[in-house]
């Protein structure tokens, strides 16, 4: 009987140390997600508006630093961005349960602290999605996202249990101590490390243009690209609409299902085995279906699942709805967004890999707060149902972009372009693209 599993991956002992990183670190940013907002409500007797403020703070920074990140990780090597993100990290959830101990924690404390570890947050994504390629071999990147999205799926699972346990037995700030130890354990593996990567362009010796010519060029290949750009309009759009509904799904759930907190906690606590399922099934799923319909099969059954909220019933027995919808819906989001962003790592050269993932990233995340806003104010207007049949019926459309896109050839993985290709296709005009992703409309 083998003890491990042989082959792949699971033989590959750097890839296993980025993975043994991210596992841990996802299981404890779950426990201080929840953590923190609990140390600000029962320590420092935060009110509504300081708590939602507080996530507010933790969520700028992918706004505000994404494409400058981006430029960085293109310039220099992505294993030291990743060890001093997570060792900044840790830092700064030490500094909560110190402050504690000496009866100085303040809100003010807790809303720099939100705000620096999402800057450290916004440059570690950058740098992961931007490290894998250069650390597995292109056609596994498949397989290293699948595992990747495991380890987020089982601490969206289980991380907030834990943590209500800790927090329970032991307080808040205990509770974001482990935290904190958990982001060193993350160094830690990533500092063992042993492969190599390439030298970039700064230490060839090559001058760049400057940060505002490179961010340009980051807009340019992916608003340019014949597949990022629609790969972009459907995961923003769905991103709109999906944060649109999910800003008042709470409200709606008690107000308008009147459903109990704790059912509400049981129906996304078992959903979370759908994202679970999808992580360890998107390889095999991509293969047997092929790149292109696996993204547009994914992007089309994720967002129609939700026109199930509006219609659920009241009682008791919507809990059973929203449970499936959202473990449907986790599956097919998990499934589409593993396979378009190994697909995005493999079409892109080495030396934009940062920036490409950080556009990706600003355009996506950018429609999020808007969606929110949008949804308040909506069930603020014309009242929760509504503004729920809005976000559901809107999640309905993300798949056009790629369905009616060079997207539905693909069949393999492909190569990277060649840096010739890639250099005609950031010469063409931004704003032309830009327009034609503003039109589509789509997905995760």
């Amino acid at each position: 009987m083998k003890l491990w599993p042989s082959g792949g991956l699971w033989r590959h002992p750097d890839f296993l140390k980025l993975w043994s990183a991210e596992t841990v670190s996802q299981f404890g940013s779950q426990i201080s997600g929840l953590a923190i907002p609990l140390v600000a409500i029962i320590v420092l007797d935060a009110t509504a508006f300081e708590v939602a403020a507080l996530t507010v703070v933790e969520f700028t920074p992918f706004l505000l630093f994404s494409l400058p990140a981006g430029v960085w990780v293109d310039r220099l090597r992505r294993r030291p961005i990743l060890v001093i993100s997570d060792l900044a990290r840790a830092a700064l959830m030490f500094s909560i349960p110190i402050a504690y101990a000496f009866d100085a924690l303040t809100l003010g404390q807790l809303f720099v602290v939100g705000f620096l570890f999402g800057v450290f947050t916004v440059f570690f994504d950058v740098a992961y999605q931007s490290y894998l390629p250069s650390l597995v071999d292109r056609t596994q990147l498949v397989d290293g996202n699948s595992k990747l999205e495991i380890s987020r799926a089982a601490g969206q699972l289980g991380g907030p249990g834990i943590s209500g346990v800790l927090v329970g037995k032991f307080g808040g700030p205990v509770a974001i101590l482990i935290d904190a130890v958990s982001f060193l354990f993350s160094a830690i593996f990533l500092f063992s490390i042993r492969k190599g990567e390439p030298k970039t362009a700064r230490e060839e010796g090559e001058r760049g243009p400057g940060m505002k010519a490179e961010i340009r060029e980051g807009l340019r290949y992916v608003l340019g690209h014949r597949y990022l750009k629609y790969i972009a309009a459907c995961t923003a759009t769905f991103n709109f609409f999906g944060s649109l509904a999910t800003a008042i799904l709470l409200v709606y759930a008690v107000r308008t299902l009147h459903l109990s907190p704790a059912l509400i906690g049981l129906a996304l606590t078992v959903s979370n085995f759908g994202p679970l399922l999808a992580a360890f099934t998107s390889n095999k799923i991509s293969k047997k279906l092929g790149v292109g319909p696996t993204i547009i099969a994914a992007s089309a059954i994720a967002g129609p699942m939700l026109i199930f909220i509006p219609l659920a019933p009241v009682g008791n027995s919507a809990v059973i709805v929203l449970g499936v919808v959202f473990a449907v819906s986790g599956f097919a989001n998990v499934v589409y967004n593993i396979t378009q962003l190994s697909f995005r790592q493999a079409i892109t050269p080495e030396r934009i890999q940062g920036r490409m993932n950080s556009v990706m990233r600003f355009i996506v995340w950018g429609t999020i707060p808007l969606g929110q806003l949008a949804g308040g104010a909506l069930a603020t207007k014309y009242g929760l149902r509504t503004a729920m049949w809005v976000g559901a019926i809107g999640c309905c459309l993300p798949f056009l972009p790629v369905l009616l896109s060079p997207v539905r050839t693909l069949r393999e993985m492909p190569e990277p372009v060649a840096e010739e290709e890639a250099e005609e296709a950031l010469l063409e005009p931004v704003f032309v693209d830009a327009a034609a992703v503003t039109v589509q409309q789509p997905g995760t």
